[in-house]
């Protein structure tokens, strides 16, 4: 993925807070959500191209992390969730570590392992799904 082009913060006011804050110390360790540790995803929007960020909750896992879109149990998805899916190459950056990364969505056994490994992170995304009829995806960011 190419970060070139045009940057639109979010509209959301925690969102461009943590992402300036991000930024200016080059580490994501200095924000949190909820007193847990974030992933902050860089990729382009579905409609737009433009560059979007997001900060995450860091799940990892043998070095590996996942991007769960839970929306708190919101009844949609969250838009970063689109982005992925019309442009899977994204960069990930994981405390002061940048790497270019392609996101797939998981299914089946390895999306189960993970849900697990997500849950034990940040046990309220087992409420998330209870609020929720959809089921929240997982997409692996894969290194590359």
């Amino acid at each position: 993925m190419t970060t070139e082009g045009d940057y639109v913060p979010s509209t959301s006011d925690w969102v461009r807070e943590q992402v300036e804050q991000i930024e200016a110390a080059g580490d994501t360790s200095v924000v949190h959500i909820q007193d847990l540790p974030v992933i902050l995803l860089t990729m382009h929007g579905a409609k737009t191209g433009a560059v979007r960020k997001v900060p995450l909750m860091r799940v990892e896992h043998d070095g590996q992390f996942i991007a769960v879109a839970s929306k708190g149990g919101a009844p949609q998805q969250p838009q970063w969730y689109y982005n992925l899916l019309v442009d899977p190459d994204i960069e990930v950056m994981a405390g002061t570590e940048t790497f270019p990364a392609r996101a797939r969505e998981l299914e089946g056994k390895e999306r189960f392992d993970w849900w697990v490994r997500a849950v034990e992170a940040f046990p309220p995304y087992a409420e998330y799904q209870v609020r929720t009829q959809r089921l929240i995806p997982l997409f692996l960011l894969e290194r590359r």
